[in-house]
């Protein structure tokens, strides 16, 4: 895998930053009355093109967007060194920003508005990332077959009752990583093994797809229980697809309790690079995204929880947004990564 992400960083770097104004002179006005903001983003969801062009009208500074994994773009700022146009860094995971963090391409910032706009525990204590959006990992389970009070702890999850039961995506997601991270902070490296083991002997199928996918496989009766982010599901749930809405009426969400104190939470955030040409707008972009005004753009348009202190989650989030959420700070997971990789290999978690 790693090797595939560095021949993506070698084509990626023979491309040129690509500009997200509508127009030519729209982006030749916003470079002259504000600069510009280059953007190196593992962020691909539409909504978020909505973001930059509100950004680019309110300040005036052009964004310019390089998109990629995060190993990739991680690769190709420490390939293009001091010389790097990266202002911010942005990640759909907390462990692949502390990953960046560890290798030297995040600087910290100091800001009063980020750091009153976001919770300590979604956040790096000394300013190098933030998060910026909140999602749960969790389980869909078939209403037909589960009660919800078997799977509202993380550990049932692992127990003999789903043998043969469960689906689940690979090893190499980063979001299955950080699940097993946070466990591995809050049980230990021993209760984390035993749980991975368990989920391995529980897999009704070797892991395939994404979390859509497991969320059909439950609906199609592949399997009983399913892991997945939270804005996947509700996606279905909301989406104008009739035969995905359908499997939310029959296919739930649970959200279990990790240690008796809520479910686990990731984030999706951003930080600023180390050798970034534009700080000011780095800073300035990142606090935009923390206004309730944007906010309510990343939860509505794309499923995510709101992460900023004091914003409502908008319709159609607001529906699943009543639960209890681990206090588990998000650092954790990065820190734990290296362990969890294994516990997950010698557990032969595909």
């Amino acid at each position: 895998m790693f090797r595939r992400a560095l021949l993506a960083t070698a084509l990626m770097l023979a491309l040129p930053l690509a500009a997200c104004g509508d127009g030519a002179d729209d982006k030749k006005a916003a470079g002259e009355n504000g600069g510009e903001l280059n953007l190196y983003t593992a962020r691909h969801y539409d909504a978020d093109q909505q973001l930059y062009r509100l950004f680019e009208e309110r300040t005036g500074v052009r964004v310019n967007r390089v998109d990629g994994n995060p190993d990739q773009l991680i690769a190709r700022m420490r390939t293009e060194g001091a010389n790097s146009p990266a202002d911010v860094f942005v990640a759909a995971d907390a462990a692949a920003l502390w990953r960046a963090q560890e290798a030297g391409l995040l600087q910290p910032v100091t800001s009063a508005t980020l750091t009153r706009a976001i919770p300590a525990n979604l956040r790096d204590p000394e300013g190098h990332w933030f998060g910026l959006a909140r999602r749960a990992r969790i389980v869909a389970y078939d209403t037909a077959r589960v009660r919800p009070e078997e799977v509202d702890t993380y550990e049932e999850i692992a127990s003999p009752r789903f043998r043969g039961k469960l689906c689940v995506r690979s090893s190499d997601s980063i979001y299955n990583l950080s699940l097993v991270g946070a466990l591995i902070e809050a049980w230990g490296p021993e209760k984390a093994g035993d749980w991975v083991r368990g989920v391995v002997a529980n897999m009704a199928r070797p892991p395939e797809g994404g979390d859509r996918d497991q969320i059909r496989a439950v609906g199609a009766g592949v399997c009983e229980i399913a892991l997945t982010n939270s804005y996947y599901f509700i996606r279905l749930a909301s989406g104008d697809d009739a035969g995905d809405r359908a499997i939310t009426e029959r296919v739930r969400l649970a959200f279990p309790s990790l240690a008796g104190q809520g479910a686990h939470v990731n984030v999706s955030g951003g930080g600023v690079a180390r050798h970034a040409p534009n700080r000011d707008n780095a800073v300035r972009f990142l606090e935009f995204l923390t206004t309730a005004e944007a906010q309510t753009i990343i939860a509505s348009a794309n499923s995510e929880f709101t992460a900023a202190n004091g914003v409502a989650n908008p319709a159609p989030v607001s529906n699943w947004s009543d639960f209890t959420a681990h206090p588990m700070s998000v650092t954790a997971f990065g820190r734990r990564q290296s362990e969890a990789q294994s516990l997950m290999t010698a557990a032969g978690w595909r």
